[in-house]
């Protein structure tokens, strides 16, 4: 049976606000219109990877949609230490990320610098800044993978959640999409939109991928957004993240060293790249090979499949990491094969790789 656009919509997201609004607007038979933001912040590791699937999703659906390149975000944000010039070329990099993965045809793209050119976009954000108190601003900096009291140090800071709100309303968006740590800037949108006369956006949240060392410290009583910005895969730290342009060796390498302790899911990013990314994938299956005294081959079709497995340690640690490092490798390899066939991403990949990324 084939899927429905909503089923499509929503698959492998973690949350829908509100799932009756998007069903109701996939049948109106409307155009519908949709955007991502992302930071041109260097170097591209296989968790963007859920967000670029997402897009392809909904355009395979019809979703009219646009990816913003938010390169004054990335500007107050302090990454690539800064360098304008540097953010429009890992603007562009992305651009050749996301043609390998089969959507960049499909997609409009706005620069920031384009938005911030408009006096009517500074209209709707100082709007947006006395429709909410700076409270709520500086907690919704965890988006940005900052605390709120950073915005002591910085005050440009308290203006990234304006800028994302505003961003929003400027493009007149049906869906907003992202990350699950994008959601305090997509709920603020939500909640002063009517207020200003805007249209409220549908938030879709992807799943956030842990770093291959794991949570790193106890996650208990702290603030869900801050365990997404602690937890998650970062090219900040590279030892933690599979780039897309990673050689198969240095793909299989990290994958074994990666933190995936026995019977364990949760901040597992072993069992996590099999569910947001392997079993999402049409028709996969993880093969496990193994000797007979060890159990034999096994396969496993679908993820829940894998975790049941996997919790009731019928699966050990380093059958699954070989197993998952081989699939990822097969996933990654037509990726690979035409991002490197373009001469220009490979001259900005060699760039980027020389930038010291510093968050």
């Amino acid at each position: 049976m084939s899927k429905s656009r909503f089923d499509i919509a929503v698959r492998n997201t973690l949350e829908v606000v509100l799932p009756e609004e998007l069903s109701q607007k996939l049948e109106s038979g409307q155009r519908v219109t949709g955007y991502l933001g992302f930071e041109p912040s260097g170097l591209v590791h296989v968790g963007w990877l859920i967000w670029m699937f997402k897009v392809r999703d909904l355009t395979s659906i019809g979703v009219d949609f646009t990816v913003l390149e938010a390169t004054w975000h990335a500007y107050i944000n302090d990454k690539l230490g800064g360098d304008m010039d540097m953010i429009r070329k890992a603007a562009r990099f992305v651009r050749h990320v996301l043609r390998a993965v089969g959507v960049e045809s499909n997609i409009r793209f706005v620069d920031a610098e384009e938005l911030v050119s408009d006096e009517d976009y500074w209209g709707v954000l100082l709007k947006a800044a006395k429709a909410t108190s700076l409270a709520r601003v500086k907690r919704a900096l965890t988006i940005m993978g900052r605390r709120a009291e950073e915005a002591e140090l910085d005050s440009s800071k308290v203006i990234y959640p304006l800028m994302q709100v505003t961003d929003i309303f400027y493009l007149g968006v049906d869906i907003a999409l992202g990350g699950m740590d994008q959601r305090k800037a997509h709920m603020l949108a939500r909640d002063i939109a009517e207020k200003l006369g805007f249209k409220k956006p549908i938030a879709i949240h992807t799943p956030i991928l842990t770093g291959l060392s794991g949570p790193g410290r106890r996650m208990e009583g702290l603030d869900v957004d801050d365990v997404l910005a602690d937890a998650k895969m970062s090219k900040s730290k590279p030892e933690t993240a599979i780039f897309i342009h990673d050689s198969p060796e240095e793909v299989e390498s990290k994958v074994m060293k990666a933190y995936c302790p026995p019977r364990v899911v949760e901040f597992n990013p072993v069992m996590e790249l099999n569910k947001y990314l392997l079993f999402q994938q049409e028709g996969f299956r993880l093969v496990v090979e193994r000797p007979e005294k060890y159990g034999g081959t096994v396969v496993y079709n679908d993820y829940n499949e894998l975790e049941r497995a996997y919790v009731e340690g019928r699966l050990h640690p380093l059958d699954l990491k070989r197993a998952t490092a081989q699939s990822l490798n097969k996933l990654l390899e037509d990726i690979r094969r035409r991002l490197f066939s373009s001469g220009e991403a490979v001259a900005l990949l060699e760039e980027l790789k020389n930038v010291k990324v510093t968050r």
